[in-house]
């Protein structure tokens, strides 16, 4: 039997504080995504803030750096850290998805996302349909294994289908592609998961992710460009009809102007 590291004194109370100021950062960035701390407003000092969370002020502190890493916020001698303007925010940041979607999504966030979407992985399929070595379709085949064994309503089937679109962008061969893997996976984890929040997911997805595969398989960039931009367009779907009625009736219409001319063309 292998022996236990013997643990510091000081490791738990650092791993607490660790989750603290995450949960601290957390907790504001859901409000900012959200738009309840509009983009300008001066956030309270550290002494205030933190008597008001009941916090140290060195978590409030960290936690403000973890989000002006991100974007959200920018700090500025004598003026204060105020909420940084949607443009400046790091919006594929996998935690920045998260916060998006931990509550009602903005329906402007929510139709750039899957924009971006429809721009880039349909490109990817295509590149990846010309450039797959033999390992990288296998990876994409035994996502789509394990997409098939498990469900999208458990972690393990989340997990397979981001190690399908995650080997589907490296298999594009282009590093910049590759280098969005994060946070298109993260987009693609927490949209499920959104879709899944009020019901069972209505409509299986695998057999979108087949046909994307099989045109990789086949080495067919147009046809994986076509499959990958249905994919996108019906979990666009999807998502649009998991938000409440009253939601979508508030909310900018989500639809991209890819799907919109896809539609036109059908």
């Amino acid at each position: 039997m292998r022996p236990r590291t013997p643990r510091s004194a000081n490791s738990a109370p650092r791993a607490k504080a660790l989750r603290l100021h995450g949960t601290i950062a957390r907790d504001i960035g859901v409000r900012i995504v959200s738009g309840k701390l509009a983009p300008g407003r001066v956030l309270e000092g550290e002494i205030a803030a933190s008597e008001q969370l009941r916090v140290s002020r060195t978590a409030y502190r960290e936690a403000l750096r973890i989000l002006a890493a991100k974007g959200l916020v920018e700090s500025r001698p004598k003026l204060g850290t105020r909420v940084s303007e949607p443009r400046a925010w790091h919006l594929l940041d996998p935690d920045v998805v998260s916060w998006i979607f931990s509550a009602q999504p903005d329906a402007r966030l929510l139709a750039g996302l899957f924009e971006l979407r429809t721009i880039v992985e349909p490109a990817a399929a295509a590149l990846a349909a010309a450039r797959r070595s033999r390992e990288q379709l296998r990876a994409m085949r035994l996502a789509l294994e394990d997409m098939a064994s498990e469900s999208l309503a458990v972690e393990a089937g989340r997990q397979a289908d981001r190690q399908f679109h995650s080997a589907l962008l490296e298999a594009s061969g282009n590093p910049f592609l590759a280098s969005l893997t994060s946070g298109i996976a993260a987009a693609v984890t927490w949209t499920t998961i959104f879709k899944q929040r009020g019901a069972p997911l209505a409509r299986n997805p695998l057999p979108d992710h087949r046909r994307v595969y099989e045109a990789v398989d086949r080495r067919d960039p147009a046809a994986a460009r076509a499959a990958m931009t249905d994919l996108v367009r019906l979990a666009l779907l999807d998502t649009t009809r998991a938000r409440p009625a009253a939601a979508r009736r508030a909310g900018a219409p989500i639809r991209t102007r890819a799907a919109a001319r896809s539609a036109r063309h059908r």
